[in-house]
C-alpha cells in the first residue's frame, strides 16, 4: 500500500477558496492559466501521495456556468510529434482528448490557440482537422526578443500581431497538453488586446509545481525539475518576492524571466502591476496540505529515479537526448539519490540473471516483491502481474489459475490467424484468460478482484516493454521503470 502524505480534501477546500478570491479581485474578466495538467495529473499524485489526479477539474466544475476553456498547443510540438509521456499519445491527439473530456463534464471549450506558429505543415494539417470538427483555431506567432524586449513585445509588432481570441465568459481557463506550450504568453497577449478594446481583464496562475513554500531543494520540487529537464526548467528563489517582502519562496526560471513582461503589460494597461512577484501571481495551496513530509519525500525520490530511467529509454528509442539524462543525474547527485533506493531494480535484474531471459519485478508491499519470468506460455510482464494478484489474494504461489487448455487456443489464434510471431501472452491477454477462468474458478475470480490494488505500486522490467504491456501498467497505475535495452537485436520494435 502507498503511504499517504497529502490531504486532498483540505486541498480542494483551500484551493477553491483562493481561486474565488482571485476572481473577485479583478472586475469583468479573468484569464486563469492552469499550469501542469487539469485532467490526469499523475505526476502530482505520484510525488504527493493522496493527491487525486482529477482535483483541479473538480474545482472547475463548481464554476462551469461562468467559465470557458481555451486549449493552447505549441505548433513546434505538433511538428516534432511530441508525445505526452504518461498517456503515450501525441500532443495534438491529446487536445482532442481534452476537448472530449471537458465536454463530458459540461465545461465549455471556446477555442484552440496555436502558439509559435510559423506555417509548419503538421500544424496546418491539425488546424484543418480542428476546423472540420467545428473548433475555432487562433494563431499566435513568435516574437523576436521574447521575453526580454518588453517594449517590442507589448506593442502592435509583438502581441498585436497575434490573433485576438474571441471569448464569451468572465472566467477564461487556459490549459495545454504539456509544459512549454505558451499559456502565459497567450494570457498576456489577450490582456493587451482586451485593453485595446476597452475591456478590463486580469490574470492569475494556478501552478502546482514547484511548490512555492517548500525549500528549493526539497525532493518534491526536484522531482518537478526532473520531470521538465527537457524544457531546461530550473527551480530558483523568486528574487522579486524576496526583494518585495523579504520572504524566500520558490518559483522556476520561465516565470521569473517572464515577470518583467507581465509587470510591463499591467503597467501599460492599468498604470501599475497588481503583483510584486511571480509568486504573487499564483494561488497554489498544495504545500499547506502535506501532512507527512517523509512520505512525500520518499515518493518524490522514487519519481526522480523513474524519470531517469524513462529518459534513458527515450534515448534508446531515439526520442530523447543525453543532455536531459545528464541533468537528471545531476539532480540525483544533489539529493544523494541512487537507483539502489528502488528495490525492484535489483530484484528484476537478479531474476533475469537466474532465468537467462527478461524479467519483471513488482513491489506489492513494504519489503515484499514478486517477480515474473519469460516462459513458453507468457511474457515476464504477464507473469509478474499474475503473481502479484495471487499474492494480494492470498493464493499460494504455485497455484495454477489459468490452465494450458485456455492459454493454448489463445496462442494459436495469435500465431496462426493474427500474424503474430510471439505466441506468449501479454498482460491484457493473460488477464482476459484469467477472467475466463474466473467464471468457474473462485480463486481466479478472487485474483481478478485484486487488480485495483495494483495502483501506486512500483515495478521494474529488465527490457523495454512492448507498447501494449507498458500501456497496461499505466492503466493500472503501476509506476514502471525499464532497463534501456530491447529484448532482441531487431531494428524494428512494436
Amino acid at each position: 500500500m502507498t503511504r499517504i502524505g497529502f490531504d486532498n480534501e483540505k486541498y480542494l477546500r483551500l484551493q477553491s477558496q483562493h481561486i474565488k478570491e482571485r476572481i473577485n479581485k479583478f472586475g469583468g474578466k479573468l484569464y486563469l492559466e492552469f499550469g501542469g495538467k487539469l485532467f490526469d495529473d499523475f505526476h502530482a499524485s505520484r510525488v504527493l501521495p493522496g493527491f487525486a489526479p482529477d482535483s483541479k477539474i473538480k474545482m472547475l466544475e463548481q464554476l462551469k456556468d461562468q467559465a470557458e476553456v481555451v486549449i493552447v498547443i505549441n505548433a513546434a510540438d505538433i511538428e516534432k510529434n511530441k508525445i505526452r509521456g504518461d498517456l503515450g499519445i501525441t500532443y495534438d491527439l491529446d487536445v482532442l482528448r481534452l476537448i472530449d473530456a471537458f465536454r463530458n463534464i459540461d465545461l465549455y471549450v471556446g477555442s484552440v490557440v496555436m502558439t509559435r506558429y510559423q506555417g509548419q505543415p503538421a500544424a496546418d494539417a491539425f488546424c484543418k482537422r480542428l476546423d472540420s470538427l467545428g473548433i475555432k483555431v487562433y494563431r499566435h506567432y513568435p516574437i523576436e526578443g521574447y521575453p526580454s524586449d518588453v517594449e517590442k513585445i507589448v506593442s502592435d509588432e509583438g502581441f498585436g500581431r497575434n490573433e485576438y481570441i474571441e471569448t464569451t465568459r468572465s472566467l477564461v481557463v487556459l490549459t495545454a497538453p504539456g509544459p512549454g506550450s505558451g499559456k502565459m504568453a497567450t494570457c498576456l497577449s489577450q490582456l493587451y488586446h482586451e485593453h485595446k478594446r476597452g475591456v478590463s481583464a486580469g490574470y492569475a496562475k494556478f501552478e502546482t509545481f514547484p511548490i512555492w513554500n517548500l525549500p528549493l531543494k526539497h525532493p518534491v520540487n526536484l522531482a518537478y525539475e526532473a520531470a521538465t529537464a527537457d524544457l531546461n526548467d530550473v527551480n530558483m528563489i523568486d528574487p522579486f518576492h524576496l526583494e518585495a517582502y523579504g520572504e524566500t519562496t520558490v518559483n522556476y526560471n520561465r516565470d521569473v524571466e517572464i515577470f518583467p513582461v507581465l509587470a510591463a503589460t499591467f503597467d501599460q494597461i492599468y498604470g501599475e502591476c497588481p503583483y510584486k512577484s511571480p509568486t504573487d501571481m499564483g494561488v497554489n495551496m498544495a504545500g499547506n496540505c502535506i501532512f507527512d513530509d517523509e512520505a512525500c519525500c520518499d515518493a518524490s525520490r522514487q519519481e526522480i529515479i523513474r524519470r531517469y530511467y524513462a529518459e534513458l529509454c527515450a534515448v534508446k528509442k531515439g526520442l530523447g537526448n543525453k543532455e536531459t539524462v545528464t541533468k537528471i543525474k545531476l539532480i540525483m547527485k544533489q539529493t544523494g539519490i541512487t537507483v539502489d533506493e528502488r528495490p525492484v531494480i535489483a530484484k528484476a535484474l537478479k531474476r533475469a540473471e537466474e532465468t537467462g531471459g527478461p524479467a519483471v519485478a513488482i513491489e506489492i508491499g513494504e519489503n515484499e516483491i514478486v517477480t515474473g519470468k519469460t516462459s513458453l506460455l507468457m511474457g515476464a510482464s504477464a507473469a509478474a502481474v499474475l503473481n502479484a494478484l495471487k499474492k494480494l489474494a492470498g493464493i499460494e504461489e504455485d497455484a495454477l489459475l489459468i490452465s494450458p487448455e485456455v492459454i493454448e487456443p489463445v496462442q494459436e489464434l495469435k500465431v496462426r490467424y493474427m500474424g503474430n510471431h510471439n505466441p506468449r501472452l501479454h498482460v491484457d491477454e493473460a488477464l482476459i484468460a484469467l477472467s475466463i477462468s474466473a467464471a468457474t474458478d473462485p480463486r481466479a475470480k478472487l485474483a481478478v478482484e485484486q487488480i485495483p490494488k495494483l495502483r501506486g505500486m512500483q515495478a521494474h522490467a529488465t527490457v523495454i516493454l512492448t507498447s501494449g504491456d507498458e500501456s497496461m501498467f499505466k492503466k493500472f497505475g503501476v509506476n514502471l521503470t525499464c532497463e534501456p535495452q530491447y529484448q532482441t537485436k531487431k531494428l524494428y520494435h512494436k
